[in-house]
């Protein structure tokens, strides 16, 4: 006899056959139609964005499950902040929702490394739970430990731009050879890219041929802009 579990909308909380009602789902942020393919932002024709094109990143592309506002924000931070780990599946089952029209999978998944300092105070690295289940899922191989972060920084939310790159800077290490490579970095939220971009940097040094990022979130406006608002 098949026993059907009935799970609640982790949003609205009335009874489910999924993580969210279907209205709940429909109302998730999405990203705009239009966006740059490098980073995401907004662009009237989804080409690459000028600021991309004037100063090129060191990643290759951007993918992200939604835009980063109410409620993918509030997901995150149960996540992250309320150490509730029932959600990393969730979050990853969103990206991997989105990566349905990827032809070409990475060689390798790595997730976004924490200082040490700022694993012991959290328990866990919200990245590395939410790659086990995409490589699991994609049948990527996982490296969770590729690379390091060998300096213990201050938190990105809430600094300028140009404090966030001078307070990421020199900030990873990374003795694998990548040559050749097509690495997949996964992060919970993309705001500015600097953290991604000084990553992906070190991963270039390796000899990594492509890199994507892989993020639950990103941070763009809901309405489109004229300009981005930021310049690797």
């Amino acid at each position: 006899m098949h026993i059907r579990i009935q799970k609640n909308c982790l949003l609205c909380g009335i009874t489910s056959d999924h993580d969210f009602c279907a209205p709940c789902y429909r109302d998730l942020p999405q990203l705009p139609g239009h966006h740059c393919p490098v980073c995401l932002w907004p662009v009237p024709t989804a080409e690459i964005c000028g600021a991309c094109l004037k100063k090129p990143p060191a990643f290759t592309r951007t993918i992200a499950a939604l835009r980063y506002t109410f409620p993918a924000d509030a997901l995150i931070h149960a996540l992250k902040y309320q150490t509730n780990l029932a959600i990393a599946p969730v979050l990853a089952h969103l990206f991997i929702t989105r990566l349905g029209t990827i032809e070409t999978l990475p060689d390798i998944i790595m997730p976004m490394p924490l200082h040490p300092i700022r694993l012991r105070e959290r328990g866990f690295n919200q990245a590395m739970e939410i790659s086990r289940y995409i490589a699991k899922q994609t049948d990527v191989a996982l490296i969770p430990d590729g690379c390091s972060r060998i300096k213990h920084t201050l938190p990105q939310a809430g600094l300028p731009w140009k404090e966030r790159q001078k307070n990421i800077r020199k900030a990873f290490r990374c003795t694998m050879d990548l040559s050749g490579k097509h690495v997949a970095v996964v992060d919970d939220v993309m705001t500015t890219g600097a953290t991604l971009n000084e990553l992906a940097k070190v991963l270039q040094r390796q000899g990594a041929a492509e890199i994507s990022n892989w993020v639950i979130a990103r941070a763009v406006p809901e309405v489109k802009q004229t300009g981005p608002f930021t310049s690797f």
